[in-house]
């Protein structure tokens, strides 16, 4: 088997700060302002229109998503497709073949607009309809109707050109978006999911709380899984149920031996992966939808959990003679294929380092991802593997290359071009096409900062290492303001990043979840804060085993990595060690929490944004069971870990202030938390260290820019009457 490799540099080298093909204007330089921050736009979900002129995205602006487009040849600047005030996702839209016109749900209709922006219109009217999927063809339109989360509907096909409907089939249970085979013949839906008859509502009203005030949480149910997968002639006839689809995962810890949903690799085979062996074995299969035995096309397995992880799911590509999936038995994700046939998996990245968001050209010839490296974690650059017919003889170019994260890219229809997403220290995220064949270019589609943000102000983060609880080092990302007096001793803030499919970038984030924390975190910087972002032992970018090193020990060692960030500020000698704040969200939050109950001391002020209060009420949740119990297990079997996951329990330790910010409509970390942690901060008479601000109707992370906005202020206002960044006291080394 014989894999080259060739680098590509200089063509496509990003330089910080500045535009490929939108040069910013010199400007005076002024103070990060928080009303700018809630200005900043940030791109998700772009896409190519079918003919390859525009890349089209959901803007998410200050919490409103709504549609654009913008010419792939960065010739015009991007304009809206939809401008609604409630907004508008990219949920069930479309294209015309000829990608001039834009077609998307709204009012149980489809609304149509020009790819050039203007008015939308009303195209065609249909009570309840949803999951609209256009046919291969672009004749017909299949979808289904009732109300999302309700029961019962049906699975109708409407052609376009007679505006004539037909009724496919008919459920009383919970029906998903249909999908259509590739010749068109065939429709694929799902009936049930859950528990087959719709959400499971849970209600709770503990006596701390009182019963006037109720908590509910929904639940789509356990052992249900992803309901039972059907397909149907596109022309009318019998539904027959797919073999080996649905079933989903069983039990109470969210794994079991069922199988999960099926995707096509023929017209008579499809795609399932199913776990088994308490969740630890992971087998993808060829399935025979005419009750043939199934072929096993990988399997991967996990001596502790199936970490979650940023990665390529399994993909067929479009001449289905191949499977893409990715796995890290190597240490690394790293990105295999396999025939669909069945055989022996080639593995095309060899390099240390996670390979993520693979995906294929249209022509089944090229594999496009994004990956970092062991010695840049925080840089990611997209990478393509030319397979031919052969992915053993595969050649690996490098289409990226310098500074900054470069993630996702997207084929053009023609696979000429990626369409993808790049963020620096200067730049929050953008689109950006590049052209891997002839390597002429990178042409950069959108700019999202207001153009009264000082660029030059903003300031690079610095990779360091410091050892934690076991010795083992610990990556972190340190900010030190611009004009610093080392000489001097400054106030810091330790930042904890939430837990699952993250970590710290050099630069932006990449996510708009973490970025509006980022951006904050600029703001502090100017204030004259120092700032330390660490990546515990749980984190993504380094590798399995420390992503993995959490098992059975959440709220161990991997907290006491984030709070030993703290250490490392004072050994500086510019940190004053009675001037350090700490502050996190969600995980990050429950570390905070953490943090000033076992090491009271150690910091100033602390902000607990939606943190875990008590894994024990997180197990109990119906959304994170699983999660849980793959990694501590249940609390009946390692009451230890629960005991020590509860700070919740231990809040008569505090002895400085404490920020508590939580909206009510979270989902990941419900509310209960931190109204039962309010409840046990005031019995243990720390009620006047304690500030509580509700968001009413906000989830986990803050979406509507007068959340955010408040939000800022309060923790700015928090920081600086508790740490005073103002003030540089001598004392430096």
């Amino acid at each position: 088997m014989h894999i080259s490799r060739l680098i590509i540099l200089p063509a496509m080298t990003f330089l910080a700060g500045t535009a490929v093909s939108q040069t910013a204007k010199p400007r005076a330089s002024s103070k990060l302002t928080i009303d700018e921050l809630i200005q900043i736009k940030h791109p998700s979900g772009f896409q190519w229109t079918p003919d390859g002129s525009h890349v089209w995205f959901v803007y998410d602006d200050g919490g409103v998503n709504n549609v654009w487009a913008v010419a792939a040849d960065g010739a015009s600047k991007a304009v809206p497709l939809t401008a609604y005030s409630d907004g508008q996702n990219a949920q069930g839209s479309f294209w015309s073949k000829d990608g001039g016109t834009f077609y998307f749900p709204r009012e149980g209709g489809l609304f149509a607009v020009s790819v050039k922006g203007g008015t939308p219109h009303t195209a065609w009217s249909s009570a309840h309809g949803r999951g609209f999927a256009l046919s291969p063809d672009g004749t017909r339109i299949a979808f289904v109707t009732g109300e999302q989360g309700k029961t019962g509907g049906d699975v109708i096909v409407h052609t376009i050109a007679t505006s004539a409907d037909q009724t496919l089939a008919h459920s009383d249970s919970t029906l998903g978006a249909p999908s259509w085979s590739a010749d068109g013949a065939n429709i694929t839906y799902t009936v049930g999911g859950g528990n087959g008859g719709g959400p499971i509502q849970h209600y709770s009203s503990p006596p701390e709380i009182g019963a006037k005030l109720i908590f509910v949480a929904t639940e789509g149910g356990r052992g249900g899984g992803g309901g039972t997968t059907f397909t149907v002639p596109a022309t009318g006839g019998t539904p027959t149920q797919i073999a080996g689809g649905g079933g989903g995962r069983g039990g109470r810890g969210g794994f079991g031996g069922g199988r999960g949903g099926a995707a096509a690799i023929d017209a008579t085979h499809m795609l399932s992966t199913r776990m088994s062996n308490n969740g630890t074995v992971r087998t993808t299969e060829s399935i025979d939808v005419n009750g043939g035995a199934p072929t096993v096309l990988h399997v991967d397995s996990a001596s502790k959990f199936f970490s979650a992880v940023n990665n390529t799911a399994n993909a067929v590509s479009p001449d289905h003679r191949w499977l893409l999936y990715t796995s890290d038995v190597t240490g690394w994700d790293q990105i295999y294929v396999v025939p669909t046939t069945g055989g022996t998996p080639v593995q095309l990245t060899k390099a240390p380092g996670e390979h993520w968001r693979a995906t294929w050209s249209h022509d089944s010839k090229r594999i496009a991802w994004d990956a970092n490296t062991k010695e840049k974690p925080g840089t990611r650059h997209i990478e393509v593997a030319t397979i031919g017919d052969n992915p053993s003889t595969a050649t690996i170019v490098s289409v990226t290359s310098g500074s900054g994260t470069n993630t996702g890219p997207q084929w053009s229809p023609d696979d000429k071009h990626l369409v993808f997403q790049h963020t620096d220290y200067q730049n929050s995220a953008d689109l950006y096409v590049a052209e891997p064949v002839t390597n002429a270019k990178v042409t950069r589609l959108t700019s999202s900062m207001p153009a009264s943000i000082d660029k030059s102000q903003l300031v690079a983060p610095e990779l360091i290492h410091y050892p934690g609880p076991d010795g083992k080092s610990v990556p972190a990302w340190l900010f030190v303001p611009k004009n610093f007096d080392r000489t001097k001793k400054h106030a810091a803030v330790v930042w904890i990043h939430p837990d699952g499919v993250n970590q710290n970038y050099d630069g932006w984030h990449t996510d708009r979840n973490e970025a509006v924390y980022y951006e904050f975190h600029q703001y502090l910087l100017q204030q004259g804060y120092v700032v330390i972002a660490p990546d515990y032992r749980g984190s993504i970018g380094y590798g399995r085993d420390w992503r993995n090193d959490v098992y059975m020990d959440v709220g161990g060692n991997d907290a006491k990595d984030a709070r030993l960030a703290a250490t490392y500020l004072k050994s500086t000698g510019y940190v004053d060690p009675d001037r350090i704040g700490v502050w996190g969200l969600s995980y990050g939050g429950f570390f905070t929490l953490l943090a000033i109950t076992q090491e009271p001391t150690w910091f100033r002020a602390a902000v607990d944004v939606a943190g875990v209060a008590d894994y024990a009420l997180y197990y109990d949740d119906p959304y994170h069971g699983g999660w849980t119990t793959s990694r501590i297990g249940t609390p009946q079997e390692h009451p230890e870990v629960y005991a020590k996951a509860a700070p919740m329990s231990h809040v008569d330790q505090i002895q400085h202030p404490l920020l508590i910010l939580h909206g009510t409509a979270d989902v990941n970390v419900p509310y209960i938390h931190s109204v039962l942690l309010m409840d046990h901060l005031l019995k243990a008479g720390k009620g006047d260290l304690v500030n509580f601000m509700t968001y009413p109707g906000e989830f986990h992370y803050f979406d509507r820019s007068f959340v955010v906005r408040d939000a800022w202020h309060r923790v700015d206002a928090f920081f600086k009457q508790n740490l005073r960044p103002e003030i540089a006291t001598a004392g430096g080394r």
